[in-house]
């Protein structure tokens, strides 16, 4: 797809979409629940839509975490055997998805979708209080990092909530702390995946680039408004937001 070539509505849309997926992302996760429904509902084939969803997210999540880290909500110095696993993990999956044709992509992708925003509705979470004196494990954080950085590889959208839930229940940290680990491990995982992308040549780059802009503008928002916020602001539009988007997922499958 030339989204130049395309009419200014086009254009837009695309624009309004990915400024909400940042925003949307950098708060509580699961911008990519957004960003891949509206990449596939424009006909872009699975492996192109992926790529291309890769190359906008890194923007955002990079503009995301770093605003976490200059407040000092995340010491990345701690997680580095989750980072280490988190790249290797995309970077395989990203790579695995080469194996895969559109045809089962294409039937895959909502369905991995639906299966994320639904399941991010069920757990019910600990406590918001952070626990400072916990030192995740290194087997911890390479479980989490390499399962769900192989899952932002292959698939994508949800990563950043499923950071979020692994963050507050098996790392217990509050909820300002876990979403600048998720901004921090999604930019990684995101990153990793678009080298392997690019290697593949499945990117829209005029795409992904202006996709990206409008990505920064919402992550750079979205961060800032999470950490003015906190947990009041977090958690009612985490749940909106999967809830949303599972509902419109549900739509698609059955009247789309």
């Amino acid at each position: 797809m030339d989204l130049f070539a395309a009419d200014p509505g086009t254009l837009l849309l695309f624009t309004a979409i990915s400024f909400t997926a940042g925003f949307v992302d950098a708060i509580a996760g699961g911008g990519g629940l957004l960003t891949v429904p509206a990449l596939l509902s424009a006909g872009i084939p699975p492996h192109l839509a992926l790529g291309t969803n890769k190359l906008c997210g890194t923007f955002g999540s990079s503009t995301a975490a770093l605003t976490f880290i200059r407040k000092g909500l995340f010491t990345p110095g701690r997680w580095w055997a989750a980072s280490g696993a988190t790249l290797a993990g995309a970077a395989l999956g990203a790579l695995l998805t080469r194996l895969v044709s559109a045809g089962v992509l294409k039937t895959v992708l909502p369905l991995a979708v639906l299966g994320a925003a639904l399941y991010l509705l069920w757990p019910r979470r600990r406590s918001a209080t952070a626990e400072p004196a916990f030192q995740p494990t290194r087997a911890s954080q390479w479980t989490a990092g390499s399962l769900i950085g192989f899952y932002d590889g292959f698939i994508g959208p949800g990563t950043g909530a499923f950071w979020m839930a692994a963050a507050v229940r098996f790392f217990r940290l509050d909820l300002v702390q876990a979403a600048g680990l998720a901004r921090f491990m999604n930019f990684l995982s995101n990153a990793a995946a678009l080298a392997a992308f690019m290697t593949l040549g499945t990117i829209d780059y005029p795409l992904g680039l202006t996709m990206g802009m409008a990505l920064m503008v919402g992550a750079w928002a979205g961060a800032h408004s999470a950490i003015r916020f906190g947990a009041p602001l977090i958690r009612p539009l985490f749940i909106a937001v999967v809830l949303a988007m599972s509902v419109r997922l549900l739509w698609q499958q059955f009247h789309g």
